[in-house]
């Protein structure tokens, strides 16, 4: 019965050595979780890179005891389970090596539909909030799925203006469904699920929102989209995981530069320059970079473009002029072929971008816009 495989699956997955990778093995190799149950613990020389200690947990009565009482909570919360190996998970997280291999999802939404990952530090400035609203105000005509954690600042403002303009969102938690983090916004989880959002964790009902569970809730809000746009953040907040996920999975990321002497910038404007985000100059080139139709007519009043000529110094000149003429090219051929200092050279290619003069892909490559 595919019960049956819910509760293998949430058994196995409780077990002390066996983590999301090490899962998608076993059910590879014994074709699914109730034979890994079953049988891995005597035949675990089939599997490759396992030993004897990691599958010395299966078989555990405790956990099956657990996973009975999981089911029971699931079904009396109307929790849906979602298991990768079944492919039951969005087919974009299932890409990742390192994706879950169970989800515990409240509410309904449509799979199909492009997700946009939006996050940022918990300490939002009035700069980031009105970049959100304008945002989707700018949106509101296109047809997307907004994808956040659901924490406090940047997070919370993404899904309250996702509600505000009947854009469907995704929060992803970092704990259980016994619980909500933080408390202060229970009343904003019940209306994502009434306006047709869903909430979504990894974590069975029993996990409290422990530090460490939010970098790996992150990598979540990266894998389902593949794009992520970085609002604020600090050096070294949360957000910048978030980003280095997505950069992992080969998705886009976005990010919203700001002055060097706003601390809530710092973060973002570390991502521009060391090319793990391209620079958001306007709102009209960021929607036609995430591939939305339709945006409302008045955009340009929301993220001011600029169509009149920018005159470039001598030096922003020359790396222009050089790039047009060689389109993706790399940073190093170009350090090696231009006569501009090299250690000038990355933060005139930032200053380019922040103009909208040049884009930059993955793998230090350059285009003249």
């Amino acid at each position: 019965m595919i019960s049956e495989e819910y509760l293998y699956a949430i058994a196995l997955r409780e077990c002390s050595q066996i983590g999301d990778i090490n899962f998608h093995k076993l059910v590879k190799t014994f074709g699914n979780a109730e034979n890994a149950w079953k049988k891995a613990k005597k035949e675990y020389k089939k599997l490759e890179g396992i030993g004897q200690k990691t599958v010395s947990d299966i078989g555990n009565t405790e956990h099956l005891k657990f996973a009975e009482k999981e089911l029971e909570f699931c079904k009396k919360n109307n929790i849906h389970i979602r298991l990768r190996h079944l492919k039951e998970i969005p087919a974009l997280l299932n890409e990742c090596i390192d994706s879950p291999s169970i989800l515990y999802q409240k509410g309904n939404i449509d799979d199909s539909l492009q997700k946009i990952s939006i996050v940022g530090t918990r300490n939002m400035t009035p700069y980031g909030k009105q970049f959100i609203g304008d945002f989707f105000d700018a949106t509101q005509s296109s047809k997307y799925v907004s994808v956040s954690g659901l924490a406090l600042g940047v997070d919370k403002e993404v899904h309250e203006q996702s509600i505000r303009t009947h854009k469907p969102t995704i929060a992803v938690l970092a704990h259980g469904f016994e619980f909500l983090y933080p408390s202060k916004n229970r009343k904003l989880s019940e209306k994502i699920l009434q306006d047709g959002g869903i909430l979504l964790t990894e974590f069975n009902s029993a996990r409290k929102p422990d530090r460490e569970n939010f970098i790996q809730r992150n990598r979540i809000v990266a894998g389902l989209s593949p794009s992520t746009i970085v609002v604020e953040t600090a050096f070294g907040g949360g957000s910048v995981s978030t980003a280095t996920f997505a950069n992992d999975y080969n998705r886009e990321v976005f990010a919203l530069p700001g002055k060097i002497t706003d601390i809530y910038s710092q973060g973002c404007n570390q991502l521009i320059l060391q090319n793990k985000a391209t620079a958001i100059s306007n709102l009209k080139d960021l929607i036609s970079m995430l591939g939305l139709n339709n945006p409302k007519e008045k955009i340009e009043e929301l993220f001011p473009y600029s169509e009149e000529t920018i005159q470039l110094t001598d030096n922003q000149n020359i790396v222009y002029e050089f790039i047009k003429q060689n389109p993706q090219i790399s940073l190093d051929d170009l350090v090696q072929k231009i006569v501009v200092s090299s250690h000038k050279i990355l933060p005139i290619i930032l200053e380019l971008e922040l103009l909208g003069k040049v884009k930059s892909f993955s793998g230090r490559q350059f285009i003249a816009i």
